[in-house]
């Protein structure tokens, strides 16, 4: 394996290294979101772009692929936390992580589900995701274990749209309506009056400001959205015991962050900033091998 010098030595005098894995970019909105939180921490971020996307490879190529990245990050860049930024790998891969490494491992499907039975008054929640998670029916079944009744829908085109940076183009705002129009007749016809939306794709909260413009248009805005980028960084904070906690005057400016990926690189700077919300800098390129 090919990898870049692995981060400076933890102690107790040292700010905890933060291991965050995606299978692509668009877990750097939780990037973003623990930064925010907890900018005391060290970040390490891969992003496995060579082997992209997780959601069309079998559950066990998908966790060799996951635990392969979890150990780079734990094992070489000293992370002492794992959060796994990629709803495809929380759903399909948890387990297999969490055996792979010897520290705790956070995916972004629990917390998600928690926040919608705290923001949810009647029980009834509505979930957009990519196809394979819709189809791993994950955030159904954390919704159901909290006694919420919940309806996935996949919104495939929406990835590419934010990747092209479409997320205030007309064009996205009627994609997003069609697909909200169709999973809200999907929920009537199932007798159910959802008052709470999770975004189940880390892609989805470059959407939030218009996906919150078409409910309010078609007079679903008492429709809550919960981000699954910021609760699972609410949730990273409880776990990590408020280690890495922002201090009076500190900025998320001065957070040390290095990112990894397999391949692409470039295309991993030029968008990545867009998700981070701050220049990602360069990216290192490692081998995970096959």
């Amino acid at each position: 394996m090919t990898a870049a010098a692995p981060a400076a030595g933890t102690g107790p005098d040292k700010p905890p290294v933060i291991g965050v894995f995606d299978s692509g970019f668009g877990g750097l909105t939780v990037l973003r979101a623990l930064v925010e939180r907890l900018p005391q921490a060290r970040y390490a971020f891969l992003g496995d772009t060579a082997r992209l996307p997780y959601g069309s490879k079998s559950r066990r190529t998908i966790a060799r692929y996951a635990a392969q990245s979890a150990q780079f990050l734990v094992n070489e860049q000293g992370a002492e936390y794992m959060v796994i930024a990629c709803n495809t790998a929380s759903a399909l891969a948890l387990d297999a992580i969490q055996e792979a490494v010897p520290v705790p491992v956070l995916g972004v499907i629990e917390p998600g589900a928690a926040a919608a039975q705290c923001a949810s008054s009647n029980g009834d929640v509505l979930v957009i995701a990519t196809d394979a998670t819709v189809q791993s029916h994950a955030y159904a079944a954390a919704c159901q274990a909290r006694g919420l009744r919940a309806i996935e829908k996949a919104c495939p085109l929406l990835v590419p749209l934010v990747e092209e940076g479409w997320t205030a183009h007309p064009v996205t705002a009627e994609v997003v309506r069609i697909y909200l129009d169709e999973l809200r007749a999907q929920a009537a016809d199932e007798g159910m009056s959802p008052d709470t939306l999770v975004l189940g794709c880390t892609h989805y909260p470059l959407l939030r400001r218009q996906i919150e413009q078409v409910l309010a248009v078609s007079g679903a805005g008492g429709i809550r959205v919960i981000d699954s980028a910021e609760s699972t960084a609410e949730t990273a904070v409880r776990l990590f015991n408020g280690r890495a906690a922002a201090k009076p005057g500190e900025t998320a400016a001065q957070t040390e962050i290095r990112c990894f990926a397999t391949d692409s690189v470039e295309k991993f700077e030029r968008l990545g900033s867009r998700f981070l919300e701050r220049p990602v800098g360069h990216v290192e390129l490692i081998d995970l091998g096959g």
